[in-house]
């Protein structure tokens, strides 16, 4: 089951009941959706039909992706097997799909066995699926063969269907009739507060509950290399919540209707221990550290402490690496080679190129999420605002789940053609920039600077900007004119994050332009943030600036949003792991220098010598031996493994 109480549903109705109205209805929240066509064309003399598939086409968004099945009906479960688990199937109707199953030119076929393969599809498909079907049971019987052969068929696929699916709905005069329903399906709620893990609806598979990549073991195995198990990496469970100290359980009650999470300018959000932070770093100051220690990484110290709540902050160990996919049209993707930021999804989603190796480095789990595309920002609005309102609950979602899932730490990273244009346009609406003093100059495949594109996508900007010079600057103004599905997305991903305390490290323009309207927003968000390096990039760098997040180094690293920040994670959890490790400095301690194992033996009981510990021959010792017959104290020799944990020098 989904969150919303049901991941497949089938819905019926009778011609023109308002059945294929009411399915779309229920997908218009998805931030993906496949439109999957199932009747054929028909005859191009009948100009009503075609008029009927003109009426279906003009009310879908523009954002949809439209695939048809009619060359071959059993294409349409491949299409189900396949599909991955962040999209949403609206598949209208299984009536073209018999039609075009008891087509002569498809004969002779097994019409029973298409069927059962189309069931057994709807069961294992791992995206959420609305499928559309007439009610042709409760009409006369027909007076043809044929006509009662497209009865049975259908009739029979409907049963199928519906015993396969979660929900069954019936449509009749335009009102819903649930004749399968979910508990969740039909409650109306008006408010609601989040109060435990299980406030989203809890669900008998991973695949049902959370958009997740493909599993290494469902792809080819590659000649070159066998990678770690990364992409079916399976976190800890969430740690139990202790008083003072619930890492990542929900904290406040926050408003729903019946379509989800309102999120509104001024959400009153968590913010990190102002305590912790500052004590961890006084710490560090007081550890058995040769040198000046951590340099500029006490900082990273201080973030886990506060974000944790605990001076003692304890290294990362369940890691979740959120991929936004997702396009800009027109100038902004200027210089880019069609498809292959498709490419780096689908690389990334088989466990190969440098993201998913430095996440099977890691030991983090990586989820490949697409996104709506944006239309081009220089003639028309990049999303519609429901589409930034579903966008947006998609993203607190997705942390959710991680919270859900004993995730630690997020890392947020991007691949889309156009991103740097949208955060520079997002950057010169929310920080005043310039354009072109926070655009990156573009590299081609071979290495080459492709001024020219560069010059395209600062036009595209500036002409955005002018064509919303009169606009509302507001959070999701912002978002629906310039910003663009990923960045909707992240935007999400950073307040449902800051509201269950899960930290994010911030890889690349996306994430930083998601920051910058995050901060209209919930304000408290940036304070859960962390940017690793700035990676030599402009937008970056002015972003962080404006949002107070210093990068911890200065690698410039140019491998793509997410991978960048994965070279430095074994690095802070370096830091983190050793922080916590190292004892107090002897001098602090109280202790002498040539006696490791004094402060041992003096904190426990008098009455108890290590043997292993002690002289025989010593003869002043420094307490009484409450045994005549028992050993000796301590030696003020240096011993060769110190108790405490350093050896005197």
């Amino acid at each position: 089951m989904s969150v919303d109480g049901w991941n497949t549903v089938l819905v019926l109705g009778g011609i023109r009941s308002g059945k294929s109205e009411f399915a779309e209805s229920l997908v218009t929240d998805a931030p993906v959706v496949r439109y999957v066509a199932t009747a054929p064309e028909g005859d191009p003399e009948d100009t009503e039909w075609a008029t009927r598939l003109a009426a279906h086409r003009a009310r879908r968004p523009g954002s949809w992706t439209t695939e048809e099945t009619t060359e071959d009906p059993r294409r349409l479960a491949d299409v189900l097997e396949s599909a991955e688990p962040n999209e949403t199937l609206l598949v209208d109707d299984l009536g073209g799909w018999v039609t075009v199953l008891l087509d002569p030119d498809h004969q002779p076929a097994d019409d029973v066995a298409t069927i059962a393969e189309l069931a057994e599809a709807i069961r294992g498909c791992a995206a959420r699926v609305v499928l559309v079907s007439p009610e042709v049971g409760l009409s006369l019987v027909p007076t043809t063969p044929l006509g009662r052969a497209f009865t049975d068929a259908l009739g029979a696929a409907n049963r199928a269907v519906a015993d396969a699916c979660d929900a069954v709905v019936l449509v009749v005069a335009g009102q819903p009739v649930w004749l399968k329903p979910v508990a969740t399906a039909t409650e109306s709620t008006a408010t609601t507060t989040v109060t435990a893990p299980a406030a989203t609806a809890t669900a008998p598979t991973a695949a049902a509950t959370a958009p997740v990549v493909a599993s290494l073991a469902d792809t080819e195995p590659t000649p070159e290399v066998q990678l770690p198990d990364v992409l079916t990496h399976t976190p800890p469970a969430a740690p139990t919540p202790e008083p003072g100290n619930a890492w990542a359980a929900p904290t406040m009650a926050l408003p729903m209707v019946s379509t989800g999470l309102v999120i509104q300018p001024g959400m009153e959000l968590p913010m990190p221990d102002e305590y912790a932070g500052p004590q961890a770093v006084d710490r560090l100051a007081t550890l058995d550290v040769p040198g000046a220690g951590l340099g500029v990484l006490d900082r990273v110290v201080g973030f886990a402490a506060a974000t944790q709540g605990t001076s003692i902050p304890a290294a990362w160990g369940s890691v979740r690496v959120l991929l936004l996919h997702g396009d800009h049209a027109g100038g902004a993707s200027a210089g880019t080679v069609a498809g292959e930021s498709a490419r780096r999804a689908a690389q990334a989603r088989a466990g190969r190129g440098a993201l998913a190796r430095l996440a099977a480095e890691s030991g983090a789990s990586l989820q490949v999420v697409d996104t709506p595309a944006a239309a081009p920002i220089e003639d028309q609005p990049a999303l519609t605002p429901e589409q930034v309102e579903s966008a947006l609950r998609y993203g607190w979602r997705l942390a959710e789940q991680a919270a859900d899932a004993g995730v630690q730490l997020l890392v947020l990273g991007a691949c889309g053609a156009g991103t740097e244009a949208a955060a520079a346009a997002v950057l010169a609406a929310t920080a005043g920039a310039e354009p072109p003093a926070v655009l990156g100059r573009v590299i081609t495949e071979s290495g080459e600077i492709d001024d020219a594109a560069w010059m395209i996508r600062c036009a595209a900007v500036r002409d955005a900007l002018h064509r919303t010079r009169r606009s509302s600057r507001g959070a999701k103004d912002i978002l629906a004119e310039l910003g663009g599905g990923d960045v909707a997305v992240a935007t999400g991903v950073l307040l449902g994050a800051t509201a269950r305390r899960v930290p994010v490290l911030l890889d690349g323009p996306v994430g930083l332009a998601a920051g910058m309207v995050s901060r209209d927003l919930a304000g408290q968000a940036r304070h859960w943030c962390l940017l690793a390096d700035h990676g030599g990039h402009p937008a970056v760098r002015l972003a962080a600036d404006v949002l107070g997040l210093t990068p911890l180094l200065d690698l410039r690293l140019d491998l793509g949003e997410g991978a960048n920040a994965l070279v430095a994670l074994p690095l802070l959890r370096s830091v983190l792991a050793l922080s916590a490790a190292l004892p107090v400095h002897p001098s602090l301690a109280g202790t002498d220098d040539t006696d490791p194992a004094a402060d041992e033996s003096e904190s426990t009981d008098p009455s108890y010598a290590d043997p292993d510990l002690t002289e025989p021959d010593s003869t002043e010792p420094d307490f009484v031996e409450p045994e005549p017959a028992g050993p000796g104290p301590a030696s003020t020799e240096v011993d060769e493994q110190p108790a405490s944990g350093w050896r005197a020098g």
